[in-house]
This record gives structure tokens, C-alpha cells and sequence, in this order.
């Protein structure tokens, strides 16, 4: 009997080897497609002392210089508590997923019984070992549903990380554009203040009335007010960043940021230049997949333990009677069924049914979409680039040109100061906007890097910067009056 229960637990042994997670292995292909836009720091949990502290040297370095953007995806990975908070919960995921695919321990019960029976004492001891029958054998179905869980969790840190340093890199561009927009506020409120001040004095001398003071009187106050917009919206896109990065207070104060956004490519990206990405390799595809195949398996044991569950017990008790010195050793096994007469399970049944119905359709749904969302986000990228292009080819330079013209005219006596100030509003208006196409080309570039991964929608996020580019002046009073 011993030998046979041996025998028994060894064949069982071989059924138990359970699905493990390995953070690291499920990184890497999250840092090739990271690296194949930019080398970043390597992506891992820091487990000890040792290791923050040698983390915390290399973003202490980052932070000496000037931060591009892929040093800011390199600091976020090394000194965000956020993000290392994300890659601890995905591995408590990873470990959920795969608990299921583990035999459940088995249940000892001992058991003393002293019986008084006349003058006669009889002791009895019982012992039992009890298996999950239905358990064991349904563990590899649950190890196909644990390996598949443990797919679906792989693939949500594959597309979280990508989408949290997806915020990341239009962070950066935000606060970058927006130390830009400040620069050029703080330049047009000191020339506005000079203007007002000179229609001042000329309207003293009698060279200007009224009206033309209270032109130059408002563009200082719209400069003013533009000032302090663009203070508040760099302060706020800074500590936007400084939040996705995990710096702390002393961190933030050596932030640097460069002075201006990168140079516009010299020429887009072509449609047959973006990174092949078959259809089956887009994250949200293999997400959709692997759901799908998840509720299958799980449709599959839902319908058996839906029913019933049935419970095994070894049994071997041993019973003294003290009088004679007698001992008898009964042993046998018990089985517990669970008989299905109130309850048959059928709504749980038609549950997962409706499960497997809803993945499959949102399977099917992902998959005709999946190309529509690259195409739009192209297209978006292909329009913003054309735009910002055509502010710096030719508005930005014909702008040049009509107040380098404007300028002579005026040293020649042709025109006033009146048609001078004026050309500097129009200026402004259109600098501002070239510099928001320029910024809203780089937000348009990240959100086509993730559309060609196949973020899922709620992952990309929206566009950060303004919705549209007005064409045209905005400054009033570019020619009244003359």
C-alpha cells in the first residue's frame, strides 16, 4: 500500500510544474522596440539598496545636462517611483495569472477519539489526506489557462511601459515648447513695453493721439496678458514632467530643459518607411487574441466545475482497546460529490458564453480597426509636418521679409512709426503659431510611434498641444488708423 501511494505521488509530481514569471524575460521586447527609436536605460525592478543607489547615479548624471528626450525616457526608467510601482504591479499580476495553474495543497486531518465502553477503554486515531479530485484532474486545462493569463499580463506591461513613456516623451515636448512660447512672451512684452512707453512720449510732444496711444497701450496690455499665460503653462507642463520623471524637490530644481524643440526632419516619413508591424504582432491584436483565447479555456472548465466538484480522501485510522491490548488498522479511501440538484450551473455556463462571444467580437473588432487608427495617425503626423514646414519655408520667411521692408521704408521716410508697430503685432501672431505647429508636429510624431506599436487607444492618450492652428493675424489693429 505504501509503495503504491509512493507511486502515486510521484506520477502527480510531474502535473504540478507550475508557470513561473520572469519579469526580465518579459521586458526585453519592451526594450527593443524602445531602443529601436532611442537608446534608453536598461528597464528592470530594483529589488535593493544597491541597486536604487547605482540608479540614482546614473539620473544624477542625466540631470548635470540639458535633458533631451531620450534622456528623459532614460530618467524616468531609473529614478521614476511610478513607473517601478508599475512594473512591481504587473509582476503581482504575473503571479496571480499563474497561481491558477498550481495543484491546490492537499488537506491532512487527524483525528483523536478516546470511547468509553463499559470498563473497557478504546482508542481511536484516525488520519485523512484529502485531494481536490476534480482539481487535479483539471490542472492541464488550468495550466493552459494560467499560461494564457500570464500571455495577457506580458502583453499589458508590454503596452503600459510603452504608454507611460509615451506621456513621458509629449511631457517633454510640452514643457520644452512651452519654455520656447515663454522666451518669445518675455521678448514681445519687453518690445510692447518700449512701444507703449514711446507712444507715451510722443503723444507728450504732440506726435501722437490718442487713439494711436491707446493701440500701443493695448498691445503692451495683450503682451502682458499672453506673459503671464505662458508662464503659467510652462510652470504647469514643467511640474508635469517633473511628476512623470519621480523627481524629488532638490531633483527638480537642477532640471534643465533645452531652449527649443528639435529641427523639423528634412523631410516625413513615408508610409512605406514606418516600421513593418504585421497585423498579428500589434500589441492590441495580441491582446484581443489572447483574451479571446483565455475565455475559450476558461469556457471549457467553467462547463465541467459548473456542475460539480468531487473531493478525495486516503483514510488509515488505527484503534487500540486497552483491555485486551488489541489494535486494528482500518484503512480506505472517502469520495465527496457535490450533486448539482439545486442549482445546475447553467447561468454561469451561458455567463462564459457570453464572455467567450463578447472577446471573440471585440477580437474581431480590434482587428478591422487596427489599420484605420495607423492611417489616421499618419495622417495627422503627414498634416501637422506640412503645416509646420510651410510656417518655416514660407510664412516665417515672408513675414522676414515684409518687416525687413518695412523697416527700410520707414528709415527712408515712406512710411510712419504707426505702419512700423503695426507690422511687429502681425509678427508675433504669426510666430506664435509657427512655433505651435512645430510643437504640435512633434506630439502628432509620438502618437504615431504608438500607433505603429498598437497601443490601445486608452493608452495613447490625446494630442497635448492646441486642437487647430488659426492661419492668419490675430493681433488687432494691424491697420486701422493710417
Amino acid at each position: 500500500m505504501k509503495l503504491r501511494a509512493l507511486a502515486w505521488a510521484l506520477a502527480v509530481l510531474p502535473l504540478a510544474a507550475c508557470t513561473t514569471v520572469n519579469l526580465d524575460q518579459s521586458l526585453k521586447p519592451v526594450q527593443a522596440d524602445l531602443n529601436a527609436t532611442g537608446p534608453i536605460a536598461k528597464i528592470n525592478l530594483a529589488y535593493s539598496a544597491e541597486h536604487r543607489a547605482e540608479r540614482q547615479k546614473t539620473a544624477e548624471e542625466l540631470l548635470a545636462k540639458p535633458l533631451s528626450q531620450d534622456q528623459a525616457l532614460s530618467l524616468a526608467v531609473l529614478n521614476s517611483p511610478q513607473f517601478q510601482a508599475l512594473l512591481a504591479e504587473h509582476l503581482r499580476k504575473g503571479n496571480d495569472a499563474a497561481q491558477i495553474g498550481r495543484i491546490a495543497n492537499p488537506v491532512f486531518t487527524f483525528e483523536r477519539v478516546t470511547v468509553q465502553n463499559g470498563s473497557n477503554n478504546e482508542l481511536e486515531i484516525g488520519r485523512m489526506l484529502t485531494f481536490g479530485l476534480l482539481d487535479l484532474v483539471s490542472l492541464p486545462m488550468r495550466q493552459g489557462i494560467a499560461k494564457q493569463r500570464l500571455q495577457d499580463a506580458q502583453l499589458n506591461l508590454h503596452a503600459e511601459v510603452l504608454g507611460h513613456l509615451g506621456k513621458v516623451r509629449k511631457a517633454w515636448v510640452k514643457a520644452v515648447a512651452a519654455k520656447q512660447h515663454l522666451a518669445y512672451a518675455q521678448q514681445v512684452r519687453e518690445s510692447a513695453e518700449a512701444s507703449a512707453e514711446l507712444a507715451r512720449r510722443m503723444q507728450t510732444v504732440g506726435n501722437f493721439n490718442k487713439l494711436d496711444r491707446a493701440r500701443q497701450q493695448l498691445f503692451y496690455a495683450d503682451a502682458t496678458t499672453r506673459l503671464a499665460v505662458a508662464e503659467l503653462d510652462a510652470t504647469a507642463s514643467r511640474e508635469e514632467l517633473i511628476r512623470l520623471l519621480g523627481l524629488t524637490d532638490e531633483q527638480a530644481t537642477r532640471l534643465h530643459l533645452p531652449d527649443r524643440l528639435p529641427d523639423l526632419p528634412k523631410e516625413p516619413a513615408a508610409p512605406s518607411q514606418l516600421t513593418p508591424t504585421l497585423l498579428e504582432k500589434r500589441l492590441d491584436v495580441q491582446l484581443a487574441k489572447a483574451r479571446l483565447n483565455a475565455a475559450g479555456r476558461e469556457q471549457g472548465l467553467g462547463k465541467i466545475a459548473s456542475l460539480t466538484d468531487i473531493e478525495l480522501g486516503l483514510k488509515r485510522d488505527t484503534a487500540y482497546d486497552k483491555a485486551d491490548g488489541d489494535v486494528a488498522r482500518p484503512r480506505g479511501f472517502e469520495l465527496e460529490v457535490r450533486l448539482p440538484i439545486f442549482d445546475w450551473g447553467n447561468l454561469k455556463r451561458e455567463s462564459l458564453n457570453a464572455q467567450t462571444l463578447a472577446a471573440a467580437n471585440q477580437f474581431d473588432y480590434t482587428v478591422r480597426s487596427a489599420s484605420s487608427h495607423l492611417r489616421q495617425n499618419y495622417a495627422q503626423y503627414r498634416s501637422r509636418y506640412d503645416i509646420a514646414r510651410h510656417y518655416q519655408d514660407e510664412v516665417i520667411p515672408l513675414r522676414k521679409a515684409i518687416s525687413d521692408e518695412n523697416l527700410l521704408r520707414y528709415n527712408g521716410m515712406l512710411i510712419g512709426v504707426f505702419e512700423l508697430l503695426a507690422d511687429s503685432r502681425d509678427q508675433v501672431a504669426t510666430v506664435i503659431q509657427a512655433l505651435t505647429a512645430q510643437e504640435q508636429f512633434w506630439m502628432a510624431h509620438a502618437d504615431l510611434q504608438a500607433a505603429q506599436w498598437g497601443l490601445p487607444q486608452h493608452l495613447m492618450g490625446s494630442n497635448g498641444g492646441a486642437s487647430s492652428i488659426e492661419i492668419g493675424s490675430s493681433a488687432g489693429g494691424a491697420s486701422g488708423g493710417h
